[in-house]
């Protein structure tokens, strides 16, 4: 079971370490958001679970109560961080910047100081894209 435990804190180490790596490596905040917010939730699920497996080989009352705790923080993770990420990216796009290499900006909301709102094209399948 400990060779188990160590396996995933290892891995989520791994990730956590791969979203710091990305803060700096990435060209622009919406690559940077996008990697720190995958690597570090994948990687908090891995931690998470580690500590989960500790809990429940340690049994009794004190194991169980920290792998329920484990738990309840992990799905609070899965809501706020991929909210907080999108409230960043936002705020960032309606601050005017730009992606690096961008070829398209699909949504431009502002040309001009006038809102501009686009035709679309139906899709094939009827819907709206």
């Amino acid at each position: 079971m400990n060779i188990l435990i160590y396996v995933l804190l290892s891995i989520g180490v791994l990730f956590n370490g791969l979203g710091s790596l990305a803060l700096l490596r990435f060209p622009d905040v919406y690559t940077r958001i996008h990697g720190a917010t995958k690597c570090t939730t994948f990687g908090s699920i891995f931690l998470s679970f580690g500590v989960v497996a500790y809990g429940f080989s340690q049994g009794g009352g004190g194991g169980l109560t920290m792998a329920i705790h484990t738990i309840l923080a992990l799905l609070a993770l899965l809501i706020t961080n991929p909210t907080g990420s999108h409230a960043i990216a936002r705020a960032a796009h309606r601050s005017g910047i730009t992606p690096k290499k961008a070829v398209v900006d699909r949504l431009q909301e502002k040309v001009a100081g006038k809102r501009v709102k686009k035709k679309e094209k139906p899709s094939e399948g009827g819907e709206r894209e």
